[in-house]
């Protein structure tokens, strides 16, 4: 479809033979079925052009409308992340002990989570993904179209890039998270939407043995 009107340019495409086609992404999805989610991090330090990239990276999502309806909140202060962690431990303190229930509990065993959170203050940098529902022009609110959606595929993104990096991390939902908007001093129209640890991995780290859903159990093709 051309369009004669401004505002408009040539998409670049990438195109590649079938042949390479294929090999990438094979390899894309050989790499990206190593990624897992950690809890155990190293302190070593993480520059920060290295989180900006991450973030830029995120920012490529497509968004509803391209409004672009998030806040990346990067943290890597020591006070911060321990203000975090006191509040996301009585949170998650009262989810283990009460909230949750016998069942959510049981299928979180094999995982060995408890509501003690050390990798908030030992993982190098805390990004808080905000989602932002509205925005405030001229004093009236102007919604974001699908934000919950744009949101989650930035997110996604941002997880690839990540792990692209040679880094790890953890989509952690310490419920509720209004806590965060509090301590990072947030606008009222931004809303915690995740809170993701990153860094490197601790020597000798371990993951749980998962297997994932073959594409059979997860795919239909017509």
């Amino acid at each position: 479809m051309s369009h004669n009107s401004e505002g408009f340019k040539p998409y670049e495409p990438r195109e590649f033979s079938e042949e390479e086609t294929k090999s990438r992404a094979a390899e894309f999805y050989q790499y990206m079925d190593k990624r897992r989610s950690l809890r155990s991090f190293s302190n070593k330090a993480v520059p920060k052009d290295v989180i900006e990239n991450v973030i830029r990276s995120a920012s490529t999502a497509p968004s509803g409308a391209h409004q672009q309806p998030w806040t990346f909140c990067a943290i890597s202060s020591a006070d911060i992340k321990s203000k975090i962690r006191e509040a996301a431990e009585k949170e998650e303190y009262e989810n283990y002990h009460g909230r949750m229930t016998d069942r959510w509990l049981k299928d979180l065993e094999p995982f060995g989570t408890d509501h003690i959170k050390p990798f908030l203050e030992i993982a190098p940098w805390i990004i808080v993904v905000m989602k932002r529902s509205y925005e405030l022009v001229d004093g009236e609110k102007k919604n974001n179209y699908y934000a919950t959606e744009s949101v989650g595929l930035a997110t996604g993104f941002l997880l690839a890039a990540i792990h692209n990096a040679g880094l790890v991390a953890l989509t952690h939902t310490p419920s509720p998270m209004n806590f965060l908007t509090k301590v990072l001093d947030r606008p009222a129209n931004e809303k915690p939407f995740l809170l993701i640890p990153v860094g490197y991995a601790e020597d000798g780290a371990e993951v749980p043995v998962l297997e994932r859903k073959g594409l059979d159990e997860m795919a239909v093709f017509y």
